[in-house]
C-alpha cells in the first residue's frame, strides 16, 4: 500500500473557511438585506411570464403566423366567444339571437388590440354554427405578445363573459387558455408551498431531532427561491420567460437547498460529537461536505444548463431558473449556513421535539455522533447486497428496464385547453366546441403565399394542394393592403396533431408552387418542434454527458467511476419515461389524478424531465461517491468503504429524496397536467433513484467491479493530482494494483 499522507489538523482552516467564518454576524445580517431586496425585486413576477413557448421560434411555421397575423389576424383566431341560445324555443337563427350577436360582433371588432372579427352570423360558415343549432361562435384575433394579449383580455373579458339578453357568452380560444393556466399555476403554486413548508419540516424534525437543525435547510431553500424570483423578474425585461418555470424554482429551491443543508449541518454535528470546537468543526465540514456540495451543484447546473442549447423559450425558462436556484442554493449552503453554524455550535442540537412522544425513554444512538447507531439495518443490508451482486446487479437492471418499456410507444402533441381541469371555463367552451361543432377555427393547417404574382398562379396552386387526398382547401385569400400576400386554409379530418395532420404538413410543404410558401398551424408548429429537439438533442446530452464525466473524474480520479455514474444515473430514470407514458399519454390513473389524457405527450416535456431527474440523480450520486472515496482515501479498503459509505450516507440521502420527493408531489397536486405530470414523474425517478439505484444498484456494480474501481492511467492519475477535488481530509488512495489482498 502506498505511504498515507498525515490529514490536516482538525484546527486548520483554508482560506475559503477564513472568508466564510471571519464575520458571521455580518454575514447572516447581509444575507436578511439582500433576501429582503430579493422580496422587492421579485414581487410580482409570474404577471410578467407566459404561458406558451412550446415553438422554435426560428422555424417557417412562426414566420408564418406572425406575417399572418400581421396581413390576415382573421386567419388564425386566437379569442372564440361561444354564444350560447338561452331560449329553449330558440335557436342561433333567431332574429333576436341574430341582432343580439351581431351587438357583440361590432363590439369587439371597435376593441383596442383586436383584430380580425369575424362570427357565424356575418360569414354563415357551417364551422361557426353547432350542429344542434344551439351555439355559434365570434371568432377574433388578439394582437400583440403573450403580456399584450394577457392584458387585453383581462379589460375586455368582464364586458363579454356572462349574460346579454337571449343569450350567454363564455370565452375560449388559445388566450383564454393560456391566461387561465397561468393563473391556475399561480394559485396551485401558492397552495403546494402551503403544503410542502410544513410537511418539510416535520420530516426534518424527525431525521435531526433538534427543532434548531431542522430549520436551517428551509431557510437556506427560502433564500434560494427569493434570490432565484429576483433574477427570473430581471430575466422578463430581456427574454421571454414561461411561468411554469416558478414551479422548477419552489421544487429545487426547497429540494436542493434541504439536500444540501443536510449534508451540511449533519457532518458539523459529526464534527462535534468527535469532540472539535464549532470554529474547527465548521472548517471541518466545508473542507469534506463543502466540498461535495460544490461538486454536487456544479453537476446539477451542467445538467440543467442543457436546456439553453433548445430554442423554445419553455425550456430556456427552465435552465434560467433552475441554473439560478441550485447556484444560490449552493452559495447560500456555503455561505450563510456555516455562519449560523458557527454562531450556534452546540445549540444546533437544542429542542429536541422528539421527545414529545419519547415520553422520556432514552433515543437509540444517543450521545453518538448524528446517525452513528442507526446504521446497522443499511450495514445488513449493503452485505447482503454485495455478497449477491451479480443476483442483484441483473435483477435491479431488468427490472427498471421493464418499467421503462411503455416509453417505446410516446407519441408526441402539443399543449391545449386540456392540460386544466375539466371544470375550467375555457377547458368547457373548447370541448363543447369539439363535441358539437363541425370544425372549429384554427385547425387544420394555413399556408402563407408570398411573392405572387397573378391570380392564375394562385388557382394552380390551389388546385395542387386539392387535389392531395382526404384534405378541403379554402381560398385565396388575398391581402388588400400588402399586393403579393395570400393565404390559404387546408383542413383534413382526424385529430389536429394527429399522425394524419403531421404527416400533411410535409405533402403539403413539398407541393410545387411558382412563389414561397411557408405552412403554419398547430401540426406544423409540432413538427417544427419535433425537428428542432432533434437537431439540438445531441449537443444537449453530449454537453450533459462529458460535463459528468470530467466532474466525477475530478471528485474520484477514477475512469469506471464517471461512466457506471452516467450509466446508472440514465438507468434511474427508465421509471420516470415508462410511467409518464403509461399513465399521462394512455390515460391510466387519470380518475384518480384528475386529469385529462390527451392521447400524446407534450413535445419538450421529456426533455425537460431528463434534465432535472439526471440532475437530482447526479445530486445523491455525488454525495454518495465522495462518501465511499473518502472512506477509500483513509483505509484503502474498496468494499469496505462502500459499506461505510452506505452506512454513513444511505439513511440521509434516502430521507434528502423523500422529503424532495414530498416538495415534488405538492408541485404535482397541481390542476395543469403538465405540472401534474413533472412533479409526479421527478417525484416517482428521485425515489427510485435513491431507494434502488443507489441502496441496491451501486453497491452491486461496485462489488462487480471490485479494485478497477479507482483505476485511472497514470496521466489521468497525475491530472487528478493536479487539479482533482475529493470530499476527504487525507491523501490519495493507494493504487489499486498495490492494495494487498484481503482489503478489497
Amino acid at each position: 500500500m502506498s505511504e498515507v499522507k498525515k490529514p490536516p489538523s482538525p484546527g486548520e482552516s483554508g482560506r475559503w473557511t477564513r472568508i466564510v467564518t471571519a464575520r458571521p454576524r455580518l454575514s447572516l445580517l447581509l444575507a436578511l438585506v439582500v433576501t429582503a431586496l430579493a422580496v422587492l425585486a421579485g414581487g410580482g413576477v409570474a404577471d410578467r411570464m407566459g404561458s406558451g413557448g412550446w415553438e422554435d421560434p426560428d422555424a417557417r411555421s412562426t414566420y408564418a403566423a406572425k406575417v399572418l397575423e400581421r396581413e390576415f389576424p382573421g386567419s388564425q383566431p386566437n379569442l372564440l366567444l361561444l354564444v350560447d341560445t338561452r331560449s329553449a324555443a330558440a335557436g342561433v337563427d333567431d332574429p333576436a339571437v341574430a341582432a343580439e350577436a351581431e351587438r357583440l360582433t361590432a363590439q369587439l371588432a371597435s376593441e383596442q388590440g383586436v383584430a380580425g372579427v369575424g362570427s357565424y352570423w356575418r360569414t354563415h360558415l357551417p364551422a361557426l354554427r353547432s350542429e344542434d343549432g344551439r351555439q355559434a361562435l365570434i371568432a377574433a384575433r388578439v394582437l400583440g405578445d403573450e403580456k399584450t394579449r394577457a392584458a387585453v383580455l383581462e379589460r375586455i373579458a368582464p364586458r363579454y363573459r356572462g349574460e346579454h339578453g337571449p343569450v350567454s357568452v363564455s370565452l375560449g380560444g388559445p388566450v383564454a387558455v393560456q391566461r387561465e393556466v397561468t393563473t391556475t399555476i399561480q394559485e396551485d403554486l401558492l397552495r403546494a408551498e402551503v403544503i410542502a413548508l410544513p410537511v418539510t419540516l416535520v420530516l426534518l424534525v424527525l431525521v435531526f431531532g433538534s427543532a434548531v437543525a431542522a430549520l436551517l435547510p428551509l431557510a437556506v431553500g427560502i433564500v434560494a427561491i427569493l434570490g432565484t424570483n429576483a433574477v427570473l423578474r430581471g430575466l422578463t425585461e430581456f427574454t421571454d420567460v414561461s411561468v411554469f418555470a416558478q414551479n422548477l424554482t419552489t421544487a429545487l429551491g426547497l429540494g436542493l437547498a434541504i439536500d444540501y443543508a443536510l449534508f451540511i449541518v449533519r457532518r458539523f454535528r459529526e464534527e462535534l460529537a468527535a469532540g472539535r470546537d464549532p470554529a474547527a468543526a465548521v472548517g471541518a465540514t466545508l473542507r469534506t461536505a463543502g466540498r461535495t456540495v460544490l461538486f454536487s451543484a456544479l453537476t446539477v447546473a451542467v445538467s440543467l444548463s442543457a436546456m439553453l442549447f433548445f430554442p423554445m423559450y419553455f425550456l430556456r425558462s427552465f435552465a434560467y431558473a433552475g441554473v439560478a436556484v441550485v447556484l444560490l442554493a449552493a452559495a447560500a449552503a456555503l455561505v450563510l449556513l456555516p455562519a449560523a453554524l458557527l454562531l450556534l455550535g452546540e445549540r444546533v442540537n437544542s429542542l429536541d421535539l422528539r421527545r414529545l412522544w419519547r415520553r422520556g425513554r432514552p433515543r437509540a444512538g444517543a450521545g453518538k455522533p448524528d446517525g452513528a447507531g442507526s446504521g446497522r439495518g443499511w450495514a445488513r443490508a449493503t452485505a447482503l447486497v454485495m455478497r449477491r451482486a451479480p443476483l442483484f446487479a441483473i435483477a435491479t437492471t431488468a427490472g427498471l428496464l421493464l418499467l421503462g418499456l411503455p416509453f417505446l410507444g410516446v407519441k408526441f402533441g402539443t399543449v391545449d385547453d386540456r392540460q386544466l381541469p375539466e371544470t375550467a371555463a375555457s377547458h368547457v367552451v373548447q370541448q363543447q366546441i369539439r363535441d358539437g361543432f363541425p370544425g372549429s377555427p384554427g385547425a387544420g393547417l394555413t399556408v402563407l403565399a408570398e411573392g405572387a404574382a397573378s391570380p392564375a398562379d394562385l388557382t394552380a396552386y390551389r388546385d395542387r394542394l386539392a387535389a392531395l387526398p382526404g384534405v378541403r382547401v379554402e381560398g385565396p385569400v388575398s391581402s388588400g393592403s400588402s399586393p403579393g400576400y395570400a393565404y390559404f386554409s387546408v383542413a383534413t379530418g382526424g385529430e389536429p396533431v394527429g399522425q394524419q395532420a403531421q404527416d400533411l404538413v410535409g405533402v403539403v410543404r413539398k407541393v410545387d408552387a411558382p412563389f414561397d410558401t411557408a405552412v403554419t398551424g398547430q401540426a406544423a408548429v409540432l413538427v417544427d418542434a419535433q425537428k428542432a429537439i432533434a437537431q439540438k438533442l445531441p449537443a444537449a446530452l453530449a454537453l450533459v454527458v462529458l460535463a459528468t464525466l470530467l466532474l466525477v473524474f475530478l471528485l474520484t480520479g477514477s475512469v469506471l467511476i464517471p461512466v457506471q455514474a452516467v450509466l446508472l444515473n440514465a438507468l434511474s430514470l427508465t421509471a420516470m419515461f415508462g410511467a409518464v407514458v403509461w399513465v399521462f399519454q394512455d390515460g391510466h390513473l387519470s380518475g384518480a389524478l384528475s386529469f385529462t389524457s390527451t392521447g400524446d405527450i407534450e413535445t419538450t416535456l421529456p426533455v425537460l424531465m431528463f434534465c432535472i431527474a439526471f440532475g437530482l440523480s447526479m445530486d445523491y450520486g455525488v454525495f454518495l461517491i465522495s462518501r465511499i472515496k473518502e472512506e477509500y482515501e483513509r483505509t484503502g479498503d474498496h468494499e469496505g468503504a462502500v459499506r461505510t459509505g452506505l452506512v454513513r450516507t444511505g439513511g440521509l440521502i434516502t430521507a434528502a429524496a423523500v422529503i424532495l420527493a414530498v416538495v415534488m408531489v405538492a408541485i404535482g397536486s397541481s390542476r395543469v397536467t403538465n405540472t401534474k405530470m413533472l412533479g409526479l414523474g421527478i417525484a416517482l425517478a428521485v425515489l427510485m433513484d435513491a431507494l434502488v439505484v443507489r441502496s441496491l444498484l451501486v453497491p452491486a456494480v461496485m462489488k462487480l467491479t471490485g479494485r478497477a474501481t479507482w483505476w485511472a492511467p497514470g496521466p489521468l492519475r497525475r491530472l487528478h493530482e493536479r487539479f482533482g477535488l475529493s470530499e476527504g481530509e487525507s491523501a490519495p488512495a493507494p493504487e489499486p494494483d498495490r492494495i494487498p489482498a484481503g482489503s478489497r
